[in-house]
């Protein structure tokens, strides 16, 4: 059915998407009504059920979400900080508790105390402020950080249209094949998560026969504490504009479509008046430069669904079907929206391309170690001294980053570095690891995304593993049991263990989180299990008190 869908979806192509008319149907109430769904089902030959289904699936367009007027940070970065209880208390001397939702995450990790109203992000706001925001009144929603670096890549300042894209002007004068060559050189792999080589995803789609075939940056950072693609988008938007439009051209894609977050309002704005940029300057469109190429621009805006970071389950809400991920293979690269080729990168990848094709592949893959090439962003927390998006070359010790970081505010007893499914680095760690996917697996974390949330040592530890069970399963698509039921079972039992109900058998706990390991479908079941076996395994006496052991 779903193949059947997919076809069904690309009868219109990326233009006129049913994912984006029922976004745009949800704007008024929080959700599209009865008649509108219905319409839509009509239109574009598929079922009320499905449509009815779809709507379901997303934080913003699903029944629970009409009437809401503000939301509050729920990620894991303002929960170690302790704020959210206060913005919540201020925004209910105006909204009534059924009124408020939740968004995870804003991005506003290095401040705190987020929450979103009448469709803009605030954080670190005093309680005055917040009443006047409530109240209407403008208050300045600004969002600084410290930007630093040790080697300048992706934060270089911009240099303007004309110099930035001369690059691009230079690159439609050699062949596809070149370009994608020095791709393959620099060893650049994906910043989102799995470190998967891009050179051979480019590989792949351009090898692929088809008629049609898509880039896609997945702009869905959904990682409580990361906000590095946030920086991107709305600081170096043109960065990431430059890398699809070479993948384009690499791989014979007349499509590039940057999904991005809901979330992340700013950003929307911000590269949809880059992408007028491109086209006042010629640079975008049909026979670009007279080189035969032709290439676009779509923007959609998200609905809010974290397994939408994961490249199926992104690809399947495109076409206006459930965020659910699709089994492998055939991948992306092979057939991917509307069944094909596709390639799925994330923000910072496809920002990272600019300095490869400017300077060579042999020049990035310099930098860094043998396995990790080139620079990392990594997004700091509220509990450094210097919270903020640092810079650093692949092979930096962490030691050195939380040195540039000035330390910590308070003593710090561990980090998630990742996201969600990211390790938990105890403090005694910190000295082993190094800024790369290798080091970060030799020790059984993982690098990821690079956000870095603290811990502080007065929270505690089951407190945030129950945190990460319900979010994991609040976020799971549902599609394959050991996730939807694993991740729902943990955090059961992490919850009444920490209410004193009962101590969790330890043997079951781990038989659990095997299965999740082994028996979900993608990371989001099979990545969880990693913090909690951090910390029952570096924060054992700790935890002692919830667990029994036979």
């Amino acid at each position: 059915m779903s193949k059947n869908l997919s076809a069904l979806a690309g009868r219109k192509g990326v233009v006129d998407s049913l994912f984006e008319r029922m976004g745009n149907a949800a704007e008024t109430e929080g959700a599209p009504s009865q008649e509108e769904m219905t319409a839509m089902a009509q239109e574009f030959l598929v079922g009320n059920s499905n449509v009815y289904g779809v709507t379901t699936a997303y934080d913003f367009m699903k029944p629970e979400n009409k009437g809401k007027k503000a939301y509050v940070c729920n990620g894991s970065a303002c929960l170690c900080a302790g704020t959210q209880d206060n913005v919540h208390k201020l925004l209910e001397t105006k909204f009534s508790a059924d009124e408020i939702g939740h968004m995870t995450c804003l991005g506003r990790c290095h401040e705190n105390g987020s929450f979103h109203i009448n469709g803009r992000n605030y954080s670190n706001m005093s309680d005055d402020d917040i009443l006047k925001i409530v109240n209407g009144e403008e208050v300045d929603n600004a969002d600084p950080y410290t930007i630093e670096s040790n080697l300048s890549m992706l934060t270089d300042p911009f240099k303007g249209i004309e110099q930035h894209y001369a690059v691009w002007k230079r690159a439609l004068k050699v062949t596809p094949e070149f370009v994608l060559d020095e791709i393959k050189k620099s060893e650049l792999r994906g910043r989102g998560g799995a470190g998967f080589a891009k050179g051979y995803k480019l590989e792949a789609a351009k090898n692929t026969p088809s008629d049609m075939k898509f880039i896609i940056c997945n702009a869905d950072e959904g990682d409580p504490g990361a906000y590095s693609d946030k920086f991107l988008l709305e600081h170096r938007p043109h960065s990431v504009l430059f890398g699809m439009m070479i993948a384009g051209y690499t791989v014979g894609a007349e499509w590039g479509i940057l999904y991005i977050r809901a979330e992340y309002p700013g950003s929307i704005t911000i590269i949809e008046n880059a992408i007028q940029e491109l086209r006042d300057h010629n640079l975008i469109g049909q026979n670009i430069e007279g080189s035969g190429f032709n290439f676009d621009f779509k923007v959609i805006k998200a609905q809010g669904a974290y397994i939408c970071g994961e490249e199926t389950a992104l690809i399947n809400s495109l076409e206006g079907q459930r965020p659910e991920v699709r089994t492998r293979p055939p991948y992306p690269a092979v057939s991917g929206l509307f069944g094909k080729p596709t390639v799925v990168n994330n923000v910072e990848t496809l920002a990272a391309v600019h300095y490869i094709i400017e300077h060579s592949g042999d020049k990035f893959d310099e930098l860094g170690t043998a396995k990790s090439s080139g620079t990392k962003l990594m997004s700091l927390d509220g509990f450094f001294n210097k919270p903020g998006l640092y810079e650093v070359e692949m092979g930096t010790t962490l030691e050195q980053v939380i040195d540039m970081a000035g330390g910590f505010k308070v003593p710090v007893k561990a980090m998630q570095i990742g996201g969600p499914l990211g390790g938990i680095v105890p403090a005694s760690k910190f000295k082993d690891l190094n800024i790369s996917f290798e080091s970060f697996a030799e020790h059984g974390f993982m690098l990821g995304h690079a956000s870095v949330v603290c811990i502080p040592e007065d929270f505690p530890m089951i407190d945030y593993l129950e945190h990460l069970f319900d979010f994991a399963a609040f976020e799971s698509c549902g599609k394959c049991f050991p996730c939807r039921l694993g991740t729902k079972r943990a955090h059961e039992m992490l919850k009444s263990a920490k209410e004193g109900e009962y101590k969790i058998a330890r043997d079951l706990f781990d038989d659990l989180m095997d299965t999740l390991e082994q028996g979900s479908l993608c990371m989001h079941g099979g990545g969880i299990p990693l913090p909690a076996k951090n910390a029952l395994q570096y924060f054992g006496d700790e935890l002692s008190a919830y667990f029994e052991t036979h």
